[in-house]
């Protein structure tokens, strides 16, 4: 199976403190519907790092329920545990997943060696295939591209979700790599830039609110449309910017709130959004159309 295109990292909605199972479904239809092709539940975007394992677990069992086959789902099971990492990778492949994100462990910071040996571990304990996630931004390490072309050697290890912000670094990766290895961008205002160099989509933020022109774009240029593409890629840039002007998904819950979509809730360290940056998110969404 071939990942490519808009491939969405799910928010997951809360009410009351607890998954909003309803929120989640409607989530899934209306991606479905708009040309979202791969749902990612449970990553940096889903607020993994607050769920409890049987919430995780469940979002991603549901998630594959709702779905029902019509798109993928590549779960977010990553951890700075390698053990715990290869226990949600399981539960993941026993409730269906076609696929694995795992995040680099965040915190612990380990070699170039370390990370080789947890993701081989993982991929040695749960025959799915993983994406790795590079975000050093987030975990504090960055996975070097002679560790990818590694990495790549293992069969099950597919491709890599990139947000290292460095098209220098991802065109190292596509260089030592073989050819089927898949570079997905993790960054929105990057993608198109990274599918020039090779990139086959995106896990994508913006895509939680405007997945039909996420996707359109991703198709235009995998067409040869360049310049509806590139056309998309401008109309798009200062909402993606909105989406990122405090940590993700604040802004993101706090858009999808506006445009009555779920409940805006966030769980604790993240907390609502100062005055300021409310009113510039707003601007952003009211010049897109979409409030």
């Amino acid at each position: 199976m071939i990942f490519k295109g808009s491939m969405v990292a799910l928010v997951t909605p809360f009410r009351d403190g607890k998954v909003d199972e309803d929120g989640l479904k409607r989530l899934v239809e209306f991606h479905i519907k708009n040309g979202t092709t791969a749902l990612v539940p449970c990553g940096t975007t889903g607020e993994s790092a607050t769920l409890s394992y049987d919430e995780h677990d469940t979002v991603i069992e549901l998630t594959i329920k709702f779905a029902n086959g019509r798109i993928p789902v590549i779960a977010g099971t990553g951890s700075n545990s390698t053990e715990e990492a290869i226990m949600l990778t399981r539960h993941a492949k026993k409730a269906g997943a076609d696929a694995s994100l795992q995040l680099s462990p965040y915190y612990n910071r380990p070699t170039q060696k370390g990370l080789y040996l947890h993701f081989k571990a993982i991929a040695e304990a749960v025959n799915i295939p993983i994406i790795l996630y590079n975000i050093a931004s987030r975990t504090g390490v960055n996975i070097e591209p002679e560790t990818f072309a590694k990495l790549s050697e293992i069969k099950n290890i597919v491709g890599v979700k990139e947000a290292s912000g460095s098209l220098e670094q991802m065109s190292r990766i596509k260089k030592l790599c073989p050819k089927e290895f898949l570079l997905i961008s993790g960054d929105d205002a990057l993608t198109l830039p990274v599918m020039s160099i090779g990139g086959l989509g995106v896990i994508s933020v913006v895509a939680n609110i405007i997945p039909r022109d996420v996707a359109d774009m991703c198709l235009a240029f995998e067409k040869g449309d360049l310049k509806k593409a590139e056309g998309l890629h401008y109309k798009m840039l200062n909402i993606i910017k909105a989406m990122f002007i405090e940590t993700n998904p604040i802004p993101v819950k706090t858009a999808m709130g506006l445009m009555k979509m779920i409940e805006p809730d966030l769980r604790l360290p993240l907390c609502e959004m100062v005055l300021e940056n409310k009113d510039k998110l707003i601007k952003a969404l009211k010049d897109y159309k979409l409030i």
